[in-house]
């Protein structure tokens, strides 16, 4: 047998070789899917990624309950027509109903449901959904203590000029809440009685929890750092 006769053992031997050059020469589609996630990503962020189409946005996100199960709700449905339902069913929790009411109707909305006996206000807060129409949601929760029911109100607004009317009126402990939203998310709120920052500076520019807001960075001092060579 000459030397330059391949065995068996150098066959594979070579096979596994040349796998690997294959592996580390071309990425892998792993890769690919992360490299194509992280450009997708950037264009979202900069701006430039493809503008999503409104009417199909509102499609998708339609709820899927015409009007509420719920007695109490479907006599405050019959008087807000405007309004759009569906009911959310937690994993470990009991079916909490949703309202989606335009924001020229909030506090007349507000109002009733309390009046109904939705008197517990929770709590209030903002999402910025940045690439969808609308950008913006206003999320309130009220509870029944009586029955007892949860109710989640969600109210949208416009990038250009988010704006939702004030509920400060029908409940007051709404008052700080809003106030984190217009800090935090740049949302108005018309008829506050002191729309101003509450966790920022007074002088701070922009709002952090917007999506498109810039990523910083601050300076920390650790203790005994400066006794190091």
């Amino acid at each position: 047998m000459s030397d330059d006769t391949i065995r068996p053992d150098d066959a594979d031997e070579k096979a596994v070789a040349d796998a690997i050059e294959e592996t580390v020469a071309e990425p892998s589609s792993i890769e690919e899917e992360m490299l194509v996630e992280a450009a997708e990503i950037e264009e979202l962020v900069a701006g430039d990624g493809p503008e999503h189409d409104a009417e199909s946005d509102e499609a998708a996100s339609a709820p899927s309950h015409p009007a509420p199960d719920d007695e109490v709700l479907a006599a405050i449905a019959a008087d807000f027509p405007e309004v759009r339902w569906q009911q959310v069913v937690p994993a470990l929790a009991p079916a909490q109903d949703e309202a989606y009411v335009p924001a020229e109707s909030v506090v007349a909305f507000v109002e009733r449901v309390r009046d109904a006996g939705y008197t517990t206000f929770v709590d209030l807060c903002a999402v910025d959904y940045l690439r969808r129409a609308p950008r913006f949601e206003v999320v309130t929760h009220l509870v029944d203590t009586e029955r007892p029911a949860r109710l989640r109100i969600r109210v949208g607004a416009e990038a250009a000029d988010p704006s939702v009317p004030t509920i400060t009126g029908v409940f007051a402990g709404a008052n700080f809440y809003e106030r984190e939203a217009y800090d935090m998310f740049g949302i108005d709120f018309p008829g506050h009685p002191d729309l101003t920052r509450i966790l920022m500076p007074d002088d701070w520019e922009g709002h952090p929890l917007r999506k498109d807001y810039a990523v910083g960075s601050v300076p920390v001092q650790f203790k005994g750092s400066h006794k190091t060579t």
